[in-house]
């Protein structure tokens, strides 16, 4: 045991001598490997860094969540001609599900309106978004404050002028420090009390942020743009009491919808409920295909950096013909030249990789120091980066078996012979 621990021994030290005397070459040979693994491994963390940024802005939702609107938010079999004339979804809609829909979680009626300026007394935060729901909204998005609280079913169907804002609202509007509570700011030409304040929650994947927010009872926008603005975009969310089975609980929402809409059995339903597990599916699809891409991206880089280290292997087997020759003719075993040229190649890839990790890391840290990325965090994961050095480990001894089982077979007095 001791005999093939000292010949690996042996054929290590021969590897990093034979690396350190050809600094230029071995520079060259692993410039392939670090632009692969760089294009790997920066790939991966940037998808990684993503899908959890995405998954994070969704934990907010139960991931049963429904959306009832006009519009299909994926792929559907209603020719276009028929979807442009489905009617919006009314509150009455909502009304009908909230009475009658069994097994109901929470729902939520929301409509889409243009930015708002917020003014109080003399100060102005222009392109505030306007978020209106009812009182299940707090229930469906799982809001957490940070003072007050949220508006109440009462306040919420007799549209009374309440508001809850954003932490970054606040600071703007009353500046750091100072309780907002029961102070009135005005938009869209009303006056509304404040509430409530949201727990600052920084910006998600898809760059919107509750932080700058303004949330008011959908009822006041109903008495601004009518119940049949197209334009306003209204949709309704729903969400299965917990313990109930969510495709029992599409099949009866979408029973009651008909219903309420006088849908004849055998026509088509005038809407449509899009269900977030679908959406959360078809990101796990995208991540995929980017996966799939970043390696295909580095998966040449990484062919040619393996070619490239295969070639120079092949190099210096051919300059070293003489001193295997020598090695093999003062008793130097197969597997101890076999592993002397084995073990030069692997250490030329790892180290080549390892390079491209430290380019990845020292990008990400570059990206959090500068804020350019904002809120979104790139993370370089335990996993990625093994996966980075086992990669070019496979590489090293691929690109390297071939030249080394080559310079373990020569005989020794040719191999001597061809040196001289």
């Amino acid at each position: 045991m001791l005999i093939y621990l000292r010949a690996l021994g042996e054929s290590f030290r021969f590897a990093v001598n034979a690396l350190r005397n050809n600094k230029l070459r071995t520079f060259l040979s692993l410039m392939g490997v670090t632009v692969g693994i760089f294009s790997i491994i920066g790939v991966l963390a940037a998808v990684d860094s993503l899908e959890k940024d995405i998954k994070g802005s969704l934990s907010s939702l139960d991931q049963e969540s429904m959306i009832i609107a006009h519009i299909s938010f994926g792929p559907t079999e209603v020719p276009r001609w028929k979807r442009e004339r489905f009617p919006l979804v009314t509150y009455e809609d909502y009304q009908n599900l909230q009475r009658n829909l069994p097994g109901l979680g929470a729902i939520n009626y929301t409509m889409s309106i243009p930015s708002q300026k917020i003014s109080y007394e003399g100060k102005v935060v222009e392109s505030v978004q306007v978020d209106n729901a009812t009182e299940g909204l707090f229930e469906i998005e799982k809001l957490e404050f940070e003072d007050g609280r949220f508006f109440n079913e009462q306040e919420s169907t007799n549209g009374v002028p309440v508001a809850i804002i954003g932490s970054v609202l606040r600071d703007n509007l009353f500046g750091e420090g100072v309780d907002p509570i029961g102070k009135q700011i005005k938009t869209l030409s009303r006056k509304f009390t404040i509430i409530g304040v949201l727990k600052k929650q920084g910006i998600n994947a898809f760059g919107d942020s509750k932080d700058e927010k303004i949330v008011i009872p959908v009822n006041i926008i109903r008495r601004i743009y009518g119940d049949n603005n197209r334009s306003t975009f209204p949709t309704m969310t729903i969400v299965p009491a917990e313990g109930e089975d969510a495709d029992e609980f599409y099949a009866v929402a979408e029973q009651k919808m008909r219903v309420g809409r006088s849908i004849k059995a055998g026509e088509t339903s005038d809407f449509f409920i899009n269900r977030l597990s679908g959406f959360t599916d078809a990101i796990d699809g995208i991540i995929g295909v980017l996966t799939t891409v970043g390696w295909l991206i580095g998966g040449f880089a990484l062919l040619v950096g393996g070619f490239g280290i295969a070639n120079i292997m092949f190099v210096s087997v051919k300059e070293r013909t003489n001193l295997i020759g020598i090695q093999k003719a003062l008793g130097a075993k197969r597997r101890f030249i076999l592993f002397q040229f084995l073990f030069e190649s692997v250490l030329l890839s790892i180290f080549g990789g390892f390079i491209g990790l430290v380019m990845v890391q020292l990008i990400v840290w570059l990206l959090d120091v500068s804020k350019i990325a904002g809120d979104f965090e790139f993370v370089l994961s335990f996993d990625n980066i093994f996966l980075g050095l086992f990669t070019t480990f496979i590489i090293g001894v691929i690109a390297g078996i071939i030249p080394a089982i080559g310079a373990s077979r020569l005989d020794p007095v040719e191999a001597i012979r061809t040196g001289m």
